[in-house]
């Protein structure tokens, strides 16, 4: 009766992060005050027993500076006591939120809290917060004389050390438009989209992709600066094995037991185990393999006992160098498609691969899941559920 439990999770549905894209209108504290009133909303929840709100948000500058968070809980209408904080630890921002806020109920300091994310990247484009300038500082610099390199490059150079060729990586982005576009069209989706306006669709889900047609697309970054200390990366990695520039928004409802039965209300998961690493941030994105051995120790569990993982797709290499690494079944890897469909919103996308996840348990009634991100500046987080 002390675990920390999933009550329930909600997101929008993906919008393309460009101008014109299907939530490039929204304000980014509207898409989060949305979700949010509809969390508390649909689970006739008093929005003053919420005791805190932990937000992810990765470029936090413009529209979406001065604590978002905070900012979308008053316009979502809860009370001014409720308070509400903003955290960056990059891609998976609103998994570590979901990490704090669970540990802050086991921990007895919450009862009811709600973890959440959002980014519009349309509105505030990645790398606004930096805008040139220098974020190393000498010590750094001191430490990689060489400099790390961006995401993209990182991507190749997982590829060329796990021998993950163009062919491989292209067929699984294709797989991903095709198990997000099957789930939709069953209707998997519906009990947790919540439509902003009149959007209630993703936006980025391409139903008529095919690996043959990815393979006519060009690699997306032999241009990038620092490329040309690599001349072992052959170029594999394109726009169509990577994840879009996304909008969206989502939130996760977390109790403690206790109180949700108090309230009346049905936990659909619970937390599990919980996983954080540091990884080397010039490869950067290989962490989740060890953030998935930790939190599998921690466990107790081995990757056969899960059910279903979602692995986020920021670029094709990482879960399937996860997949190779862990000897991982591939028909239980992002079941209802991935990032590469569903689109990677920054800040909300550790939140929306929870909702995933826990959609996908229900639907399979399995009973243990993981989610594991990798994320920029090398680190991964890794979270166990099990379905109640």
């Amino acid at each position: 009766m002390n675990d920390a439990v999933i009550v329930d999770v909600v997101r929008t549905a993906s919008g393309k992060g460009k101008p014109g894209g299907a939530l490039s209108g929204w304000h980014p504290v509207d898409l989060l005050a949305t979700v949010l009133k509809a969390l508390v909303e649909r689970n006739g929840l008093d929005a003053p027993l919420v005791d805190d709100v932990i937000g992810g948000c990765v470029s936090q500058s413009d529209e979406q500076a001065l604590n978002i968070t905070r900012t979308a809980v008053l316009a979502a209408g809860f009370p001014e006591q409720v308070p509400a904080t903003t955290l960056d630890r990059q891609c998976g921002s609103s998994q570590q939120a979901a990490h704090f806020a669970a540990q802050g109920v086991l921990a007895g300091v919450y009862d009811v809290v709600i973890a959440c994310g959002v980014e519009s990247m349309s509105r505030v484009p990645m790398f606004s917060t930096a805008r040139g300038a220098d974020t190393s500082g000498t010590l750094l610099r001191g430490r990689y004389p060489e400099g790390l390199v961006p995401q993209g490059i990182s991507a190749e150079l997982l590829a060329v050390r796990w021998k993950l060729e163009r062919e491989e990586l292209d067929a699984f982005s294709a797989r991903s438009h095709h198990r997000a576009a099957a789930t939709a069209d069953a209707g998997g989706f519906a009990n947790e989209i919540i439509p902003v306006g009149t959007h209630a669709t993703d936006e980025t889900v391409r139903p008529g992709t095919t690996a043959e047609g990815l393979a006519q697309l060009k690699p997306a970054f032999p241009g990038t600066p620092g490329a040309e200390r690599f001349p072992e990366i052959d170029w594999r990695v394109t726009a169509g094995n990577s994840s879009p520039l996304t909008d969206g928004a989502s939130a996760a409802l977390i109790m403690n037991a206790r109180t949700a039965e108090r309230l009346g209300l049905r936990p659909r998961a619970r937390f599990h185990s919980f996983g954080v690493t540091g990884s080397d941030p010039l490869l950067m994105l290989d962490g989740v393999v060890a953030a998935t051995h930790k939190v599998l120790d921690r466990a107790g569990l081995s990757i056969g006992d899960l059910d279903a993982y979602e692995v986020n797709e920021a670029f094709a290499p990482v879960p399937l160098l996860w997949q190779h690494a862990l000897d991982a079944d591939p028909e239980r890897l992002n079941a209802r498609g991935g990032a590469i469909a569903l689109g990677h919103p920054l800040g909300a996308s550790g939140t929306r691969l929870l909702t995933t996840l826990v959609n996908q348990l229900e639907a399979t009634r399995g009973r243990y899941g993981l989610q594991a991100m990798c994320e920029g500046g090398g680190m991964a987080n890794a979270t166990i559920i099990e379905r109640f």
